[in-house]
């Protein structure tokens, strides 16, 4: 295994284990939302599933549209949680104000982590790196 596939391994990890527990996270707290608010219950449900399954695609290989669906996925949430604890969700403002719950604060650790992750691996796939000049000797 070359230095460079050695990296994508273990980026791909740390991505792994951040998507599970984005997913671990919501599964806790996904029995008291279905309670109060439903829909965003089902919301969790996606999150979960799709966390899972941006993971199970990140083991099989560093595809781009993986790394970007893990992006997307948990800046999605953090979006999910500033809105909450800002303005509310439709049918939901008991939680404006509550910065301090801490599976909420795991979570946004968690998600800021992937989100960075994949963000820098992407970018990094996207940099136009110049050509190398050959000198050549008369």
């Amino acid at each position: 295994m070359t230095g460079e596939e050695m990296r994508d391994a273990v980026l791909r990890a740390v991505a792994v284990v951040g998507l599970a527990g984005v997913a671990l996270i919501h599964a806790l707290d996904a029995h008291n939302t279905f309670t109060s608010t439903p829909y965003i219950g089902w919301l969790y449900v996606g999150l979960i599933t799709g966390s899972l399954g941006a993971a199970a695609w990140l083991l099989r290989g560093s595809d781009s549209r993986a790394w970007a669906v893990a992006v997307l996925l948990s800046t999605g949430a953090i979006v999910g949680f500033v809105c909450s604890r800002t303005v509310g969700q439709p049918g939901s403002t008991d939680e404006i104000g509550n910065w301090w719950e801490p599976l909420g604060l795991a979570s946004l650790f968690v998600e800021g982590a992937v989100a960075a992750l994949g963000t820098a691996v992407l970018l990094g796939r996207t940099v136009v790196r110049p050509a190398r000049l050959e000198m050549s000797s008369p």
